[in-house]
């Protein structure tokens, strides 16, 4: 017999943000492998003879290998463990979701999906704004700001992100912003395009920093590196 793997989406940190769901199955767990994001008040939730394994990945910062992490999981469900994989904000969301699901496929590992709030969305409400608007904003896309080097990624569709009728949220944004900054103005995109810098959100030291995509890209030179931060441009982002 094998355990159980359940992806849980934690949100942005607010505990009070998780779902019932996802609460469940921390008070159920025999193993949580636990993101950085996710730490403190939510492991307050877990069952208190849980496993608690630290995986998280920050920039700058010695982190565990992506097959270390999946090798993890196998391991601990192949001992019959209740294991939840406890990841930041929603789980599908640039989250390195996919490499875990294909290790436990491929042991023949059972698993569930749990659906966590973006910080996305939490950003959004926490600047009291929507993510939409008939007629001015009519799509919202996400993108990383950075790939696996941590450099801008090649590929952009940079006509799509120039777009000044969507709402744009840009994760991992602040080492590559003032690159990307460069080339939407180079793409038509207007300099004075409603942008905002989200740092911890949900979080008692949360800012909110609205400015422009000229102006941000200034900004972030003072921005505290390790916050947690996400950036919107577009006409609902101010």
């Amino acid at each position: 017999m094998t355990g159980f793997v359940s992806f849980v989406g934690s949100g942005p940190g607010d505990p009070e943000l998780l779902t019932v769901k996802a609460v469940n199955r921390l008070k159920a767990a025999e193993v949580i492998l636990f993101d950085d994001l996710s730490s403190g008040p939510i492991l307050e939730l877990a069952n208190p003879a849980a496993e608690l394994i630290a995986v998280g990945k920050r920039a700058g910062r010695p982190s565990p290998k992506q097959d270390h992490v999946s090798q993890l999981l196998v391991d601990y469900a192949q001992d019959s463990a209740k294991v939840v994989r406890l990841k930041s904000g929603d789980s599908g969301i640039f989250g390195r979701l996919e490499e875990e699901i294909t290790a436990l496929r491929a042991a023949g590992i059972g698993y569930e999906i749990i659906p966590g709030v973006t910080s996305a969305m939490a950003a959004a409400a926490a600047a009291g704004i929507p993510l939409t608007r008939r007629l001015e904003a009519r799509r919202v896309q996400f993108v990383t700001g950075h790939d696996v080097a941590g450099a801008l990624p090649e590929g952009l569709n940079m006509a799509a992100l120039a777009d000044a009728q969507a709402t744009t949220v840009v994760f991992m944004p602040k080492r590559t912003f003032a690159t990307l900054a460069e080339r939407l103005l180079a793409a038509g995109l207007p300099g004075s395009t409603p942008a905002m810098l989200a740092e911890n959100v949900s979080h008692p030291t949360q800012k909110i920093t609205r400015s422009t995509i000229a102006g941000l890209a200034e900004a972030l030179a003072e921005a505290d590196p390790r916050a947690a931060g996400l950036i919107l441009y577009g006409p609902l982002a101010e």
